[in-house]
């Protein structure tokens, strides 16, 4: 089930948190709960992914995303993600959640995400996001010029650019499995 309690606290507490420029960090401090544990008594990978949805909320609020796609009547969307997973988390455990824009194209902005204890990294997580308006994918462009913030124009970093040749070749499953989606 969606911690929808946590996401409100979050986005409560986002709303009185000092503004970010698109370039800083977001740290969230975050505890684990015993509804975010498995049967193993760590963190389950789909929490993790779930917490850093609730992350780049927090994010967008800090920096003035949130209130340009909700004048603009936006979205978000999420296209593709790498995670991994180092150390276990796990319940009553403080970690920290860094979220940070690490670089964009004409389309995407590709975010790190960690949880972290200290200099210790829990997991960590690529996410490749988008702004949409009516199904149509907003340009990175017009999303910063409409937050003010265009002056901020990083450098993609070169393991980023081979993850985004990879995934261009990975086929889609009906490709590889050899049927067509209408026969599945």
């Amino acid at each position: 089930m969606y911690p929808w309690f946590r996401f409100f606290v979050a986005m409560y507490k986002a709303k009185s948190a000092p503004p970010l420029q698109i370039s800083e960090t977001c740290i969230t401090p975050l505890r684990v709960g015993w509804s975010d544990s498995d049967l193993f008594g760590e963190m389950n990978n789909g929490r993790h992914l779930t917490l850093f949805d609730i992350g780049r909320f927090v994010f967008s609020v800090r920096t003035g995303l949130w209130k340009a796609v909700k004048r603009n009547g936006w979205g978000f969307v999420v296209a593709g993600s790498s995670v991994r997973y180092r150390k276990r988390l796990h319940p009553g455990q403080r970690f920290e959640q860094h979220t940070s824009v690490i670089a964009y194209d004409d389309k995407w902005f590709y975010f790190l995400q960690t949880h972290q204890r200290g200099e210790v990294w829990h997991a960590a997580a690529l996410i490749r996001a988008a702004v949409v308006s009516k199904g149509k994918l907003v340009s990175t462009q017009e999303v910063l010029s409409t937050m003010g913030q265009t002056a901020w124009q990083p450098t993609m970093p070169e393991w980023i650019q081979a993850w985004i040749e990879a995934d261009k070749l990975r086929p889609w499953p009906e490709t590889h499995s050899g049927l067509a989606q209408s026969e599945v």
